[in-house]
C-alpha cells in the first residue's frame, strides 16, 4: 500500500514537472529558438554557482550564442526582427536556466533585454542576413578553410580564431565604430562554416569560447584548455586593442584629410571664375573613368603633366590632363588653364568638359582638367609619326585653316585678348571628321588693355618661339603669329621646325626662306602632296608662313590678315628680306647668352601629346 502511495506520489511530481517545462515553453511560444540544448550541452555551468565567478555573465552570453548560431543557420538571419522575439528568446533561456538552478538572471548580463539582439540597420555595415554577408565578404574567406575542422585541439582552433579576425578587420573597414561585426563573425564560423555546427562541443568550443565542464579522467587537460583559453583571450584582448587603435588613426588621418581637401578645393574654386559652364569632378569619377589612372590609358606625357584616355559614366569619352604637383606656380596656371579655356567657345579650339583638385596627406595636391577626346590625335601623329591618317593636300590647307581660324578667334573675337604661347603640331588636335582644334591652354596670357606688349617669363618650345620673345620676354599678339608661320611651314614641307639629328641643320623658316630667295618655292613643298593642288595656291600658303615667321616684329601680319591671305581674299605683299639666319653662328650664340638664364621651354623632339 505505501509503496504504490509512494510511486503515486512520483508519478504526481513528474507530471507536474513536465507540465511546468509545458506552460514555460507555451508561455515563450514567440521564440524561435530551442534552448533545451542548455541542459545537454556540456558546458561548465560551475562558474555561475555560489561563488558565482566573474565570467560567468561572459559564459552565459556565449551560450546563448548557440542558439543564436543555430538560429542563423535555419533562418539566414543573425539577430531578431524585433523586440517582442528578443524578450521572449531572453525569457526562455532564463526558464532553461532554472532548471539547472542557476542563481544569476541572464537579465543582468544584457544591456536591454527588449532590443539587445533585435536587428538594426547600423548594425555591422547593415548586414542582416547571409546575402548581406556574401556581399560584404564574399562566397569563400578564410573562415571557409580554418574553421571547418574539429577545433577542440589548440592549433586549428588558434587558425580559426586568426582567421576569424581578419574576417572581423575586414568587416571593420566598413563600419570601424561598430563592435558587432566580431560575434556575427563568430555565429557565421559556428553555423554556416564548421561542419559540426554551434550544437556540438567540437565547433561551439573553440568558436564561441565556451569552457567545457570537468571530467575526474581528464581535468588535468581541461585545466590546461582552460589556461590556454585565458592566455588566448588576453592575446585576442591585445590586439583588439591594437587593432582599434590603428582604425581609430586611420578614421582620423581620414577625417584631417577630408579638412585639408576641402579646404584646398574651395580656395581652388573660389580662384577659378564662377558660371564657367565646365564641371568639377570628384576624383573619385575620374579615377573610375581611366581604369584607377591605369597606365594603358596613358595617351602622352610630357614635363608638366600626363594625360589619360577615359570613360564617364555617361558613355562619354574624355582626356584627362594630371598636371604634376611641383611648386606653388603650378596652381596659378592651372586655374589661369580653367579660367580661360573654359571662358571660349569655338570650333577649332579644344572644350574644356570640367575640372578637378584633389587633396591628401598620401599623393598630395592633385590637379586635373577633362576634355573631350580627339579620336585622331595631334598633327605631330600624322605628320611626322605616321601613326595615323596620310595627310593629302586638302587635309593639310584645311587644318592650316582651322588653326588660323581658332587663334584669330583668341586675338580678335573676345575681349581681353589671349596670347596661346604654345602653339605647335603636338597641341593641334583632331577629331573624327580630321577638323583641326588648338589644344593645352596652361601657358595662354590675357592681353591688358592700352599695352603694346607685356614682358614676361618665357615658356615655350623650341623652334617655335618668336626671337623677341625668347631673348627679351616681349610677349605680343605677333609671338603667336610666328609660332603659326612655323606649323605652316612644317605642315607644307613635312619637315620639322628643328631637325633633331643635327644641330647644325638650319632652322625651318631659314631654309624655307633660301629656296624662295632662289626661285625654287616648290622645293618646299612636301613631295608627298605634289600635284594634289594648284601650283599657285600651295606657293601662297608657304609665302604667308615665311611672312608670319619673319624675324621681325613689325613685318609680321596679324593673325586675320594672315587668315586672309591664306583664303586669298587679299594680296600677299612683297615678301622682305630677312637679317640674318637663326641658325648662323654668331646669331645662335647670342640668342643662347641671352635667353638661357630665362626660358622655360619643351626640347625637340616631343613626346606624344593629346
Amino acid at each position: 500500500m505505501m509503496g504504490q502511495f509512494a510511486s503515486s506520489l512520483l508519478f504526481f511530481f513528474i507530471f507536474i514537472l513536465i507540465c511546468s517545462r509545458f506552460i514555460a515553453k507555451a508561455a515563450n511560444s514567440t521564440c524561435p529558438i530551442d534552448f533545451s540544448y542548455v541542459q545537454t550541452f556540456p558546458w561548465d555551468n560551475s562558474v555561475c554557482h555560489e561563488p558565482i565567478d566573474k565570467y560567468c555573465c561572459l559564459t552565459l552570453r556565449n551560450l546563448f550564442g548557440i542558439g543564436l548560431s543555430q538560429y542563423l543557420k535555419d533562418t539566414n538571419n543573425f539577430y531578431f526582427k524585433d523586440s517582442n522575439t528578443s524578450s521572449s528568446c531572453i525569457n526562455s533561456f532564463q526558464t532553461e536556466l532554472n532548471f539547472l538552478e542557476i542563481p544569476l538572471s541572464y537579465s543582468q548580463c544584457v544591456n536591454d533585454s527588449l532590443s539587445e539582439y533585435v536587428l538594426e540597420k547600423s548594425d555591422c555595415a547593415g548586414i542582416g542576413n547571409i546575402h548581406d554577408w556574401v556581399e560584404k565578404v564574399g562566397n569563400y574567406s578564410d573562415l571557409d578553410l580554418a574553421c571547418n575542422a574539429d577545433l577542440t585541439r589548440l592549433t586549428p582552433c588558434s587558425a580559426c580564431l586568426d582567421a576569424g579576425m581578419k574576417v572581423t578587420t575586414k568587416l571593420a573597414s566598413f563600419d570601424p565604430n561598430n563592435t558587432k561585426c566580431f560575434f556575427f563573425t563568430c555565429f557565421y564560423a559556428a553555423a554556416i562554416v564548421n561542419q559540426y555546427g554551434p550544437r556540438d562541443s567540437r565547433a561551439s568550443g573553440c568558436i564561441l569560447n565556451i569552457q567545457m565542464a570537468k571530467t575526474e579522467k581528464k581535468s588535468n587537460r581541461f585545466s590546461g584548455v582552460k589556461l590556454i583559453s585565458a592566455i588566448l583571450g588576453v592575446v585576442l584582448g591585445v590586439l583588439v586593442s591594437v587593432w582599434l587603435f590603428l582604425v581609430y588613426r586611420k578614421w582620423d588621418r581620414k577625417k584631417r584629410d577630408l579638412a585639408v581637401h576641402e579646404k584646398y578645393v574651395d580656395g581652388v574654386k573660389s580662384r577659378v571664375l564662377p558660371n564657367t559652364g565646365a564641371k568639377w569632378f570628384n576624383v573619385g569619377e575620374l579615377e573610375v573613368a581611366t581604369s584607377g589612372f591605369s597606365q594603358k590609358n596613358v595617351l602622352g606625357q610630357g614635363g608638366h603633366g600626363v594625360v589619360y584616355k577615359g570613360v564617364l559614366s555617361d558613355g562619354n569619352v574624355v582626356a584627362v590632363k594630371q598636371i604634376f604637383d611641383l611648386e606653388s606656380i603650378e596652381d596659378d596656371e592651372f586655374t589661369n588653364e580653367a579660367q580661360i579655356i573654359s571662358k571660349i567657345r569655338h570650333r577649332n579650339l579644344l572644350a574644356l568638359r570640367g575640372f578637378c583638385v584633389a587633396s591628401d596627406s598620401i599623393q598630395g595636391k592633385r590637379r586635373y582638367l577633362v576634355y573631350d577626346f580627339m579620336e585622331n590625335g595631334s598633327l605631330d601623329d600624322h605628320l611626322f609619326n605616321q601613326r595615323g591618317i596620310q595627310l593629302s593636300w586638302p587635309r593639310r590647307k584645311n587644318i592650316i585653316l582651322d588653326v588660323a581660324k581658332g587663334l584669330a578667334y583668341l586675338h580678335h573675337g573676345i575681349k581681353p585678348a589671349i596670347y596661346h604661347r604654345d602653339i605647335k603640331a603636338t597641341n593641334i588636335l583632331l577629331d573624327t571628321e580630321m577638323k583641326a582644334k588648338v589644344a593645352d591652354f596652361g601657358l595662354a596670357k590675357q592681353s591688358k588693355e592700352g599695352q603694346s606688349h607685356q614682358t614676361t617669363r618665357v615658356a615655350g618650345t623650341y623652334g617655335y618661339l618668336a626671337p623677341e620673345y625668347a631673348l627679351y620676354g616681349q610677349l605680343t599678339e605677333k609671338s603667336d603669329v610666328y609660332s603659326v608661320g612655323i606649323v605652316i611651314l612644317e605642315v607644307m614641307s613635312g619637315r620639322r621646325a628643328l631637325e633633331a639629328s643635327t644641330s647644325a641643320a638650319p632652322l625651318l623658316a631659314d631654309w624655307a626662306w633660301a629656296l624662295i630667295k632662289s626661285g625654287n618655292t616648290l622645293d618646299i613643298i612636301d613631295k608627298s602632296i605634289k600635284g594634289e593642288g594648284p601650283d599657285g595656291v600651295m606657293e601662297r600658303f608657304v609665302q604667308v608662313g615665311i611672312l608670319c615667321a619673319h624675324v621681325m616684329v613689325a613685318l609680321r601680319p596679324s593673325i586675320a590678315d594672315a587668315l586672309k591671305m591664306l583664303e586669298g581674299d587679299i594680296d600677299i605683299p612683297p615678301l622682305p628680306d630677312r637679317p640674318l639666319p637663326l641658325a648662323d653662328e654668331s646669331f645662335r650664340s647670342s640668342y643662347n647668352s641671352f635667353a638661357s638664364p630665362r626660358i622655360s621651354v619643351t626640347k625637340l623632339p616631343e613626346q606624344r601629346s593629346r
